[in-house]
């Protein structure tokens, strides 16, 4: 036993070396109605009244790959309140989004709250302020000092979506006794696929919890209100062919405009929505489209999309999925630079044809059944992201029916929030 709490100890102790550079990143992710004390587990408001279930999502991904789980728990356990807690401001916004859309007897048993930096203290403070019955993170949102601050006040913890790429797995095979530690703590583990499962099990997870689950991202809300949306603006901007490219990352914007340049010289009216992945990166990307002579219209500004207009910046949080749907083809960002990627299925599932860079590795597994059915073709560079945008404008019927095979492969997915809840009832049962 002593052994193991070396590696935690040697942690924090460089947590504590590294508070300053922690503490400026975490004081610029901030939104004002929560507390900058809250990442010391303090100042955390009046939560709803006990029982309570603990959930923590990284950022905005992760809370919208969690909704179908946050909405399957407020309907199982009518008698708890659940916590959602984010370590972005992006994150507690897209939060905020989720619980303004819920009925009202489940906003207020649903809250959202900063999670604490992973000082041992700190850790403490927030598990006996919240005194959940069950703590649930998040695909890899593995944080040693709040797990060991659970095991020590007795709540069970469970990983649910779990993952680890390849490229985390190798960073985290160095600190292998600190991982073996945490994961000993860990109550019960729903892995993604099978080699996540592996790679958890190598770093010291015992195969006793492990279960291989699929991957909640499948289990996708309904789309109506996206569609619904998308349509008014498609009826503001006329009959033009539409791409449009979310999720983009810093040196990644240049390469889809220089397609979109090769694209206007087929179709001249051809319309690009851009989407950055980060609100800090709007003004940037609205730079370099001015600087490079773009016609622009910003959606923040509620500027309109006249016929000249050749790219529109949707600069706003919350409404990706209602632009992808304005779209006849997605482009998936984070992957034609070395990022790993980002979520391919969510204009799949609404019925897009999507195009994603050769990095993609962080969303290998639900990237396979669509690439399986033609739903998703990779790109290595803008030349080849322009023929094949050309190629879906020139046969609208090849791009309807490979959106309609992305749906299809995507329903052929769905059991893994099932099989989730059922995992989940052996520590907390109804």
């Amino acid at each position: 036993m002593a052994s193991s709490v070396w590696p935690r100890l040697a942690y924090s102790a460089a947590l504590y070396a590294l508070s300053p550079l922690i503490g400026w990143r975490i004081w610029r992710e901030q939104v004002p109605t929560h507390s900058r004390l809250q990442r010391l587990g303090l100042r955390l408001e009046p939560l709803p009244p006990a029982p309570r279930i603990w959930l923590h999502c990284a950022s905005v991904g992760e809370v919208r790959a969690a909704r179908p789980l946050i909405e399957a728990l407020l309907a199982r356990y009518p008698a708890h309140s659940l916590l959602l807690t984010t370590m972005t401001a992006t994150g507690a916004e897209q939060s905020q989004a989720l619980i303004s859309e819920q009925t009202p007897s489940d906003q207020a048993r649903l809250t959202h709250r900063f999670l604490p930096l992973d000082f041992p203290g700190a850790a403490r403070r927030f598990v006996r302020s919240v005194q959940p019955e069950l703590a649930i993170l998040f695909e890899t949102e593995l944080w040693p000092n709040l797990i060991h601050a659970c095991r020590q006040q007795g709540v069970p913890v469970a990983v649910v979506n779990g993952r680890l790429s390849p490229r985390a797995f190798k960073r985290y095979q160095r600190l292998r006794p600190l991982m073996a530690s945490l994961l000993a703590e860990i109550s019960w583990l729903a892995a993604k696929s099978s080699a996540d499962a592996k790679r958890f099990n190598a770093l010291g997870c015992s195969t006793e919890i492990t279960r291989i689950v699929g991957s909640l991202k499948f289990e996708l809300a309904s789309q109506e209100k996206a569609i619904e949306d998308s349509e008014r603006l498609l009826h503001s901007w006329g009959e033009r062919p539409v791409w449009v490219a979310g999720s983009t990352r810093d040196g990644e914007e240049a390469l889809l405009l220089e397609a979109h340049r090769q694209v206007l010289a087929r179709y001249p009216d051809a319309l690009l929505v851009l989407v950055p992945r980060h609100p800090q990166r709007f003004d940037e990307a609205a730079k370099l489209c001015k600087t490079e002579g773009w016609a622009l219209s910003r959606r923040s500004q509620q500027q309109p999309v006249r016929a000249q207009t050749q790219v529109y910046l949707g600069d706003t949080l919350g409404e990706l999925a209602m632009l992808y749907a304005a779209g006849s083809v997605a482009f998936v960002g984070g992957s034609l630079v070395p990022l790993g990627g980002h979520n391919v299925l969510e204009p799949a599932a609404l019925g897009r044809p999507v195009l994603s860079g050769p990095s993609i590795e962080n969303f290998a597994d639900v990237a396979e059944p669509l690439q399986a059915v033609g739903a998703l073709t990779l790109v290595d560079s803008p030349d080849t992201l322009a023929d094949a945008l050309a190629g879906y404008f020139a046969n609208p019927e090849h791009a309807q029916q490979a959106g309609r095979a992305g749906c299809a492969a995507i329903e052929t997915q769905k059991g893994a929030l099932a099989r989730t809840l059922t995992g989940l009832e052996a520590l907390l049962p109804r």
